[in-house]
């Protein structure tokens, strides 16, 4: 196994987790601004106000764009565990 072939083998599984993460993440961070929005304008400072609707968000993309991930996470394994052989050499 070479160097280039690591170095592309951890591009791509690096990339698949952005592609995995970021809408989560991407939620999270809206949710979470438009929480801080409501607590600045309303000048309520409780810390524990913004767990639940983000735990919400991230279950709603989770459900919605779940699908989506699984393939992505499927195809990238079905990609890495056909390519294993040629790696060997």
């Amino acid at each position: 196994m070479t160097p280039d072939t690591v170095m592309s083998l951890t591009y791509h599984a690096l990339k698949i987790a952005l592609y995995i993460a970021g809408p989560l993440l991407l939620a999270t961070l809206v949710v979470g601004l438009l929480i801080s929005i409501f607590q600045a304008a309303t000048q309520i400072n409780e810390m524990t106000l913004s767990f639940i609707p983000k735990l919400l968000a991230v279950a709603l993309t989770v459900v919605l764009i779940g699908p989506w991930l699984l393939t992505t996470l499927i195809d990238y394994f079905r990609q890495v565990l056909t390519g294993l052989p040629g790696l060997a050499h």
